[in-house]
């Protein structure tokens, strides 16, 4: 069944055209990614399908009785209502009902017999059947389950306005998953995401039975959630099966293929012209005949349409300094906290040359405040570090804080590398793809990909052998996104990143460092997918995705952990929260059973009462029992750190 279906769209404005005759239609189910570079008019496109832009010409057709969800719809704001509230009240019908039900128990408490209490009866009982019907029983419990996935547990007693820009779009993304509409549009969907609710989200998109639409730019993303890909280029779209690296090798198959016909029939154009041109100067009436014959085969022929040019791209290389020392940075027990919020504690760390260490984790666990630190924008609370012998640091802010609003964008670059010519400064803008009036544009009025790409053109233009990189990739389409890859290929200095892309991580990590809130930073050494095949070797634990009791550890330290007394304590902890999870086990059973009894007993507003009371008294057990279960994880994870 056709889901959605885009027929010869157009878009203009004046004598500028944004889309020209774009047609793709997905089914049901289908999941569709839809890129292009900054620009070439992707959110426009979804804003025409949600009825938002008019298009100049063509047809948009949604199946019947298709409820669409789009990001933009659930913007929040700044309500006063708290993060649940908020996210609660797409089930306000729902909460309606509760009252109305609520209503009706009391007035039959108060109206024992009678015909009026049995219509009363007759009326509650089907309320209470289309309130478990419609999930009533569920909705708060999925609410709590969608914020604690977003990141946004800690803040569910919050008002909304006090968010960030980013806490709200969570708040925004959380109310549209809550709607389950039948056709899901999200734009740029991983943006202000830590990388455990991104990993998450792909979850719960590709087990989501619904048509789902993607605008990104996160390559790995689009890998692991969409069947088809539509690529917006130069005002036209084009529709490929498959993945975003499937696509990206239909499309190089597809301008290779079409290049080697182009240049053959160019080839052949050329000689039949020739041969054109040499019967034609011999003159005579054979020849003429002869001319004339392969004009008409030439007029006849079927041109081949030369590709067309790519976007320009970004196009860029590093200036390394002379090679570092071997060490190129020693941290030493380095803790850090902002007021009672400790980010992180006990970091110890050695870099060496040529490493390309990357640094991941969730929102809030210290990762930018780390490369701060580093370039002496803060100050640690305590711990130690320093720079190697003949290390020069280049540095990428991710707030663009290097940046002064009020100054061009010519300006910018020029006032920091005085010794270069005007010549010299335009043309490197133009590698940036600051052209024409661009260069005259105030910063403050530029766009989150042009501040990317100013921000880069400065940092390559001084010679460095040590790239601290915060969040590169942001607000970069995926061209600029390869241009800053093949660029780091290029590198032949030291790496530390601070990235959430994990098609970049998954390139170019040779070391990892994942933080988290409160806890020392784990080290890994190796690449990116041997990071996460580690991590699936962990021990699995209720309500902690990426809890690690443990690292591996060499021959001599296994000997250590096998003493007695050491094998001891590690055994007992082992114990103590194999037991712990059986209990968790035992009692989400057990709330579970309720859930079928309200629904068993849904008629009988006294004994639901009395197994609301349980589901209450058993899920603040359960809250307890996880409070002592994550103390004695965290007593486990300290004991292993000690040991090693």
């Amino acid at each position: 069944m056709i889901r959605l279906s885009v027929s010869d769209v157009t878009l203009s404005y004046g004598v500028d055209t944004i889309l020209e005759n774009i047609s793709f239609s997905i089914d049901e189910n289908d999941k569709l990614g839809i890129i292009g570079v900054n620009g070439a008019g992707k959110s426009s496109l979804v804003k025409i399908i949600t009825g938002e832009y008019k298009m100049t010409d063509g047809n948009v057709y949604i199946s019947k009785d298709s409820k669409i969800g789009f990001l933009d719809q659930y913007a929040v704001g700044n309500s006063e209502l708290t993060v649940f509230e908020e996210m609660l009240s797409v089930f306000q019908p729902l909460i309606d009902l509760e009252i109305r039900i609520s209503e009706l128990e009391q007035k039959m408490q108060g109206d024992a017999e009678g015909q009026e209490h049995l219509d009363n009866a007759g009326i509650y009982a089907e309320l209470r059947e289309q309130y478990a019907r419609d999930g009533g029983y569920e909705f708060r419990s999925k609410t709590r389950g969608i914020i604690k996935q977003l990141g946004l547990e800690k803040y569910i007693d919050s008002p909304v306005s006090i968010l960030s820009g980013g806490q709200k779009t969570a708040v925004a993304m959380g109310r549209l998953l809550l709607v389950e509409p039948e056709l899901l549009i999200l734009d740029e969907p991983t943006n202000h995401l830590d990388m455990d609710s991104v990993e998450w989200l792909e979850e719960y998109i590709k087990n989501y039975r619904k048509t789902v639409i993607i605008v990104s730019h996160d390559r790995y993303f689009l890998d692991n959630t969409v069947n088809k890909i539509f690529e917006i280029e130069n005002t036209h779209g084009k529709l490929y099966n498959g993945n975003y690296t499937s696509y990206a090798e239909q499309k190089r198959k597809d301008r290779e293929i079409q290049e080697h016909h182009y240049n053959n029939q160019q080839k052949e154009i050329a000689r039949i012209e020739a041969y054109i041109e040499q019967q034609r100067r011999w003159n005579r009436e054979r020849n003429i005949i002869a001319a004339e014959s392969r004009q008409k085969a030439l007029d006849r022929m079927v041109k081949v349409d030369k590709p067309e040019q790519l976007p320009d791209k970004i196009r860029f290389s590093f200036n390394n300094a002379s090679p570092s020392g071997n060490d190129v940075l020693s941290v030493r027990n380095m803790s850090m906290s902002f007021g009672e919020k400790e980010l992180f504690r006990d970091f110890s760390l050695e870099v060496k040359r040529g490493d390309k260490l990357f640094i991941v984790g969730s929102n809030g666990s210290g990762k930018s405040t780390f490369l701060k630190i580093l370039r002496g924008i803060y100050q640690s609370d305590s711990g130690s570090f320093n720079f190697g012998s003949n290390t020069i640091v280049g540095y990428y802010d991710q707030e663009y804080q290097g940046l002064t609003p009020e100054k061009t964008v010519i300006d910018e670059l020029w006032d920091t590398f005085e010794n270069m010519t005007h010549t010299q400064v335009r043309s490197l803008l133009a590698l940036f793809l600051f052209k024409g009036d661009d260069i005259e544009k105030k910063v403050e009025n530029l766009s989150g990909g042009e501040k990317a790409r100013l921000t880069l053109a400065k940092l390559i233009s001084s010679k460095v052998n040590v790239l601290l990189l915060d969040e590169p990739t942001n607000h970069l389409d995926i061209n600029s996104r390869e241009a800053l890859e093949d660029a780091l290929e290029g590198f032949e200095g030291t790496v530390i990143v601070v990235s959430h892309d994990r098609y970049f991580i998954k390139k170019y990590a040779t070391k990892i460092i994942e933080m988290t809130p409160g806890a020392p930073p784990f080290e890994y050494v190796g690449t990116y997918t041997n990071f996460l095949e580690y991590k699936k070797r962990l021990p699995d634990l209720p309500s902690k995705p990426h809890a690690s009791l443990q690292k591996e550890v060499t021959s001599s330290k296994e000997q250590y952990l096998l003493s007695k007394e050491q094998k001891s304590v590690r055994t007992r902890l082992e114990k103590k929260i194999s037991r712990m999870e059986e209990d968790i086990s035992k009692t989400e059973k057990k709330i579970s059973e309720c859930d079928d009894d309200m629904l068993k007993y849904a008629t009988d507003y006294v004994k639901l009462s009395e197994i609301q009371d349980m589901k209450n008294s058993l899920e603040e057990t359960l809250s307890q029992i996880y409070a002592k279960w994550e103390e004695c994880v965290n007593e486990y994870e300290k004991f292993i750190k000690n040991a090693e």
